[in-house]
């Protein structure tokens, strides 16, 4: 469900706030970036290691994505 929350409010949007911050925590831009362009064109690189290929320690050393199956009802 997507609901209007109020802006720079993290009472009420902290998800979307840990959202972003997670990327930066990862190391996702290793370099600054110079624009939104730059940064957009640089995160589908970095959401495939994250999801894909880094070790989660709570997990086995698995990468996240291999504990969900068929999310999109791709693989039937």
């Amino acid at each position: 469900m997507c609901r209007p929350d109020a802006p720079w409010r993290p009472q009420t949007d902290g998800k979307v706030e840990r959202f972003h911050r997670t990327p930066l925590d990862a190391g996702a831009y290793h370099r600054p970036c110079t624009s939104h362009a730059e940064r957009r064109a640089a995160f589908p690189d970095w959401l495939d290691r994250y999801n894909y290929h880094r070790p989660h320690t709570g997990i086995g050393g698995h990468p996240p994505a291999s504990r969900v199956t068929d999310l999109c009802g791709q693989h039937t």
